[in-house]
């Protein structure tokens, strides 16, 4: 980067973090967005690099960082980047998705500046555009504890970011123009770990020592299981809480999850099998990568470990185990527990029911009834610059009516600082996946059936996972709590990437009618101006 213009980058953010906190340390980032040839399974396919690379370079930070990330779109069309995870606190204009921030046009570049506030763990960034996450985009991000917060596990030897995901032979344009058609896309090619097929990545490893994997599944359908022949897996962070330190042989990853586990190579040297495959599917999609003992004796044997299928009670009780470490520090050196979620009233049930159907004869996605059309205009700007007939406050029921799909920008109004509850229910014979931006929120319960108030009686209100992400098993329903601290627009999605193409996603609107910097920061300086906001002024520096 040119010397005037990094000057220029860092005047402007520290002129934006002079309201953060400068004290705060800075990492600046320059990526080039391209085109270019990838072969993840064999055939040559137009991938999305970012700096030349798929998957995209990862980002490494630690808590109440800086990150100022210019990127610079050489697409033929727009783009954005969003960052799954990552909460943005009082910043939704920063969140990378349509509903809060404008796409970067071709030929030009567009700095985001973000502060992982708060917030240690394991996350990733991806292209929120169209199709584009089909295509690549994608990279971790790691959030460390800051040096004096201890960690409830010792520093590992290594620390490797591992994405999987299912994977399609055609590119994203094909794909994309499959969904408007009004068609539902076929099976999934393959699965990808850090982009390439079967027997295509290595994790180098010495006899003896503990590594930590963070695992993300970054795929746009399938559930997976991953799982490191003949070693055990630690689960010890997810989505950015500490958990309880419980052994599996193998851990499901529901689409847009993340999670850290530790494992020992305490095996005689040699070469394992790494495996993911995919959960809830007939045929069962399998890819491996090599893990490679330093003075390995030899390559991988045998077949590679099988794991589970299609059994439903399996994952839910795998999930059901998941728990927070209540005594482990989390950003803040104060225990995990000191936050007693439980012994909070919530003042707000929100039931969401995802749905699928026809509508003029093309193939679309729903909650409660809504299927989720773009407006011209960003959500979040049209509330800034109180630009009418972008969306309605409300436009969405807080309970399913059973009623027919229709089309609209729906959008779910909600107060700030309130503490509710948001039961996601799931009458389909397929797994859902569903991710909020902004937020964490408590995993208090899950089950089979239709959910009722009754339901309450069986709910965690003690060691509950705080996650964004969280799956909805077939025929079954997932309660959580969330306490709407963070004042903006959010995106509630299906992570599952053709349903929230065609629809089953939402924005909650978190209001307050305070200008207090304390509450919300202003709109960055650079933000970009499109649809009806065009030609309008941001706020001077």
């Amino acid at each position: 980067m040119p010397l005037h213009s990094a000057l220029a980058l860092f005047y402007a953010a520290a002129s934006l973090f002079a309201i953060v906190g400068a004290e705060d340390p800075y990492r600046f980032y320059s990526w080039n967005v391209t085109y270019g040839d990838i072969y993840p399974l064999g055939v040559r396919q137009t991938g999305l690099l970012i700096n030349g690379q798929f998957p995209g370079p990862d980002i490494h930070s630690v808590t109440n960082d800086n990150l100022i990330i210019n990127v610079y779109n050489n697409l033929n069309e727009s783009f954005l980047l969003s960052w799954n995870g990552v909460q943005q606190r009082r910043n939704s204009y920063e969140d990378g998705v349509y509903g809060t921030t404008c796409p970067i046009p071709p030929g030009k570049n567009f700095t985001y500046m973000l502060q992982v506030k708060d917030q240690i763990g394991s996350f990733y960034y991806y292209p929120s555009l169209g199709f584009h996450k089909a295509a690549g985009g994608f990279g971790g991000i790691r959030i460390l504890s800051r040096p004096r917060i201890p960690v409830p596990f010792p520093d590992p030897a290594g620390d490797y970011t591992v994405l999987i995901g299912d994977w399609y032979k055609s590119n994203h344009t094909v794909l994309q123009a499959h969904l408007d058609g009004g068609k539902k896309l076929p099976f999934p090619d393959g699965v990808l770990i850090n982009g390439r097929g079967p027997g295509g990545a290595s994790f180098n490893v010495e006899q003896g020592k503990t590594y930590r994997l963070r695992i993300s599944n970054v795929g746009l359908q399938n559930s997976l299981n991953f799982r490191i022949q003949n070693h055990r897996l630690t689960l010890v962070e997810v989505e950015g809480t500490h958990t309880l330190q419980t052994t599996y042989s193998s851990i499901d990853l529901h689409l847009g999850q993340s999670c850290s586990v530790l494992f020992t190579a305490d095996q005689p040297a040699q070469d394992y099998y790494i495996v993911a495959s995919t959960r809830f599917t007939n045929p069962v999609l399998t890819t491996t990568a090599t893990l490679r003992y330093s003075n390995s004796a030899g390559p991988v044997s045998g077949p590679p470990p099988g794991g589970p299928t299609i059994q439903i009670d399996w994952s839910l009780n795998q999930a059901r185990s998941i728990r927070t470490n209540l005594t482990a520090s989390g950003p803040r050196p104060n225990p995990q527990g000191s936050y007693h979620y439980g012994l909070i009233n919530t003042t707000r049930t929100i039931r969401l029911a995802n749905s699928a159907g026809q509508v003029n004869g093309k193939q679309r996605y729903a909650v409660n009834s809504v299927s989720f059309v773009l407006p011209d205009t960003p959500l979040k700007l049209a509330d800034y610059f109180k630009i009418g007939g972008v969306f309605r406050p409300g436009s969405i029921s807080d309970n399913p009516y059973g009623g027919g799909i229709y089309l609209d920008t729906s959008v779910l109004n909600a107060d700030y600082r309130a503490f509710v509850e948001i039961v996601f229910e799931n009458t389909e014979n397929i797994i859902q996946s569903w991710h909020l931006n902004g937020y964490s929120f408590f995993v208090v319960g899950m089950d089979g059936g239709q959910w009722t108030a009754a339901s309450r009686n069986g709910y965690n209100l003690r060691d509950a996972v705080a996650r964004c992400t969280t799956q909805v098993y077939p025929k079954s329903w997932t309660a959580i709590y969330v306490a709407l601290d963070n004042v903006g627009i959010w995106n509630l999605r299906s992570e599952y990437w053709a349903r929230q193409y065609l629809g089953q996603q939402l924005y909650l609107r978190v209001y307050t009618d305070s200008t207090s910097l304390r509450d919300e920061y202003p709109i960055p300086k650079n933000a970009l101006l499109c649809g009806r906001a065009a030609g309008r002024s941001t706020r001077p520096l």
